[in-house]
């Protein structure tokens, strides 16, 4: 009789990402494009409950629009992500059409209307996360 190898496999541990946007139907589709190109997802309508999500899990990418309930909420939501000792990637989405954010501070910003840029942009920064990650913990490892 064969072995069943699907009953032993190990489930793939796929990359968590915090979605973070009042706007409800841009954080639909912004959690909906990840979650297809296999992202696990979870979501939060404003800084508060981001706040409350990161304390809650650990995320290897923080993603936040710049302007929810108040002008400087989603630099705070990243400012508090950068404090959290897994220390997730962390990006600025513009969501607004026309792209006249004031981002100039932000050091990456995702356009969600470039989707093959989006995806991109979402792996290459999670690579860099953990590349850092990895680079820690060698330099750990010698002292």
């Amino acid at each position: 009789m064969p072995l069943d190898r699907t009953s032993h496999s190990l489930p793939l541990e796929l990359a968590r990402v915090l979605v973070v946007d009042d706007d409800p139907t841009s954080r639909l589709t912004l959690q909906t494009l990840l979650q297809a190109s296999g992202y696990r997802v979870d979501s939060a309508a404003t800084a508060a409950e981001a706040v409350e999500k990161m304390d809650d899990q650990q995320y290897e990418l923080v993603l936040s629009e710049l302007q929810m309930e108040s002008p400087e909420a989603g630099r705070q939501v990243l400012a508090y992500a950068q404090c959290m000792d897994y220390q997730p990637a962390t990006a600025l989405v513009n969501s607004e059409s026309n792209g006249n954010a004031d981002c100039s501070r932000a050091s990456v910003l995702i356009a969600p209307q470039d989707v093959p840029g989006l995806l991109g942009k979402v792996a290459n920064l999670i690579a860099l996360r953990v590349t850092r990650r990895v680079r820690r913990e060698l330099r750990q490892c010698k002292n």
